[in-house]
């Protein structure tokens, strides 16, 4: 943002501190006139035909500004994605650690990619990965919902899940 002798356009359309035009101006006389309030000239809108140029506090302008901004990051949450592997021959008690595992990422309010990667010639039985996927999903229902179905890529296929809201 260009303000006061860093504004190179030679004429403007000056609007004043209580938003009323001034019309346009040379940049000499808008700057005079920014003096004259003891305030500072920005540009607001360089491409218009002439340029649109402000009388405002540029320093309290700034900091509203960053106000703002830190105000609309402190409400905005962060998605974390976790990853469960599992594997298609997976045993009873390693399915029910990983489950554990998996339903308190949800509970934490991440999302959960569980993943199979297929090693060697156990690709040719996708479905046996599939029904563990499946068993996996069915486990976190009542914690979470699927927001992509088991899906192959590669020689891995994986579901994503996301926890349910219980903000209502």
């Amino acid at each position: 943002m260009y303000v006061n002798e860093g504004i190179r356009a030679r004429e403007l359309r000056v609007i004043d501190h209580n938003g009323d035009q001034l019309g346009v101006k040379t940049r000499n006389e808008a700057l005079t006139i920014a003096e004259r309030a003891n305030l500072d000239l920005v540009l607001v809108a360089p491409q218009a035909k002439p340029p649109v140029a402000r009388i405002m506090d540029y320093g309290k302008f700034k900091f509203e500004q960053q106000k703002k901004d830190r105000e609309v990051r402190k409400n905005q949450k962060v998605i974390v994605m976790k990853e469960v592997r599992l594997s298609p021959t997976i045993d009873e008690h390693d399915f029910q650690t990983k489950l554990r595992n998996g339903i308190k990422f949800l509970e934490k309010g991440d999302k959960v990619k569980a993943s199979i990667r297929f090693k060697g010639r156990a690709i040719t039985h996708k479905e046996i990965g599939q029904k563990v996927l499946d068993r996996f999903a069915e486990a976190c229902a009542d914690v979470a919902t699927v927001e992509q179905k088991p899906k192959m890529e590669g020689r891995s296929m994986f579901l994503v899940l996301q926890p349910k809201n219980e903000k209502k």
